[in-house]
């Protein structure tokens, strides 16, 4: 079984001004190329060598398998290379070096492998600390819902095991589907049935009427709050050194939803091991507030303030192979 040990105490939320936000409308048509429509890399072929390795050989096999292909990810990509090249430079304060980016590879890779099998139910082996446990369900126990913000930080599946066995509650998970098909597949080919299901695909007609749903019964709706879609509003805030355009959408969402909302992510620390935070973030924005947007803004830039501590402290846990500062525009 998972072995989880946690504890309600949690260091308090970075706030910053909200004067720090600069609010925007959209971005280049380049921009949309930067991860929504990026294609997945490898084959189907691939796929299915995956999937018996796992099935017939099990977890050890495919972790083995992760090093040459995170080095063949990291060598044949320069310019995912050279966007996580620019993020490691301001994560780690100095230059990174060739080790620093595999590290970061084969972290993404391994967690990659851990959503096959916890997404399936395969906890053997898997040792999740959690912090703010008691926080998330005196949430809960309000009896709206809540929403979770996070991000492209370690594993979500790991917030999900934790949502099973800790507070047995509904979880959807709005999301992106078109650039992760493949992972997806693989999920569900492996017994992740149920957690497929449970994904509200962002876009779509119905996406908001689910989430909406989802928590009128009590349940949890997460969302990650750190990439851009093409043509979304943005507030262009403070994050580790230089501005950077993050989505309004997801905190306009929460005051629509009307939800409390609490951030969570669940970092990678090795083999098999997880330390998953809940922490509170926001009340939902009281009934006919006029200034919806300026409320979102203030949001973003503390959820930026937070992402970068935690990308500072967990450098290797943030995924971004993209142009986040929009640097090359």
């Amino acid at each position: 079984m998972t072995a989880l040990s946690g504890s309600g105490g949690l260091p308090p939320v970075a706030s910053t001004t909200a004067a720090a936000a600069t609010e925007g409308r959209g971005v280049p048509a380049a921009a949309s190329n930067s991860w929504t429509t990026a294609p997945e890399r490898g084959t189907d072929g691939a796929l299915r060598l995956m999937l018996w390795i796992l099935r017939r050989l099990g977890w050890r096999a495919g972790h083995l398998l992760l090093h040459p292909i995170a080095a063949y990810f990291l060598l044949s990509a320069p310019r995912q290379r050279a966007r996580a090249r620019a993020y490691l430079r301001r994560a780690l304060g100095r230059e990174p070096r060739l080790p620093d980016l595999y590290r970061l590879w084969f972290a993404f890779a391994s967690t990659i492998l851990d959503r096959v099998f916890l997404a399936s139910g395969r906890t053997e082996g898997y040792r999740i600390e959690v912090e703010g446990l008691d926080a998330l369900k005196a949430t809960l126990a309000e009896g709206r819902g809540c929403l979770l913000l996070g991000a492209h930080v370690g594993s979500f599946e790991a917030l999900r095991a934790v949502a099973d066995a800790g507070s047995p509650v509904e979880l959807a998970v709005l999301m992106h589907e078109a650039n992760a098909r493949r992972v997806q597949a693989l999920v569900t080919a492996f017994g992740g049935e149920r957690h497929a299901a449970a994904v509200i695909p962002l876009g779509t007609a119905d996406a908001m009427i689910r989430a909406h749903e989802c928590l009128g019964r009590g349940g949890m709706v997460g969302l990650l709050a750190d990439r851009l879609p093409h043509g979304e509003r943005v507030a262009h805030v403070p994050f580790l050194g230089a501005p950077a355009p993050l989505p309004l959408g997801p905190h306009v969402l929460a005051g629509m939803l009307g939800a409390p909302v609490m951030l969570a992510f669940g970092i990678w620390q090795g083999p098999r091991r997880y330390l998953v935070r809940f922490e509170p973030f926001a009340d939902p924005a009281p009934p006919g507030r006029r200034d919806r947007n300026a409320a979102a803004a203030e949001r973003a830039a503390r959820y930026a303030a937070r992402l970068e501590e935690l990308c500072r402290a967990h450098p290797y846990n943030w995924f971004n192979f993209y142009d986040f500062w929009e640097e090359a525009r």
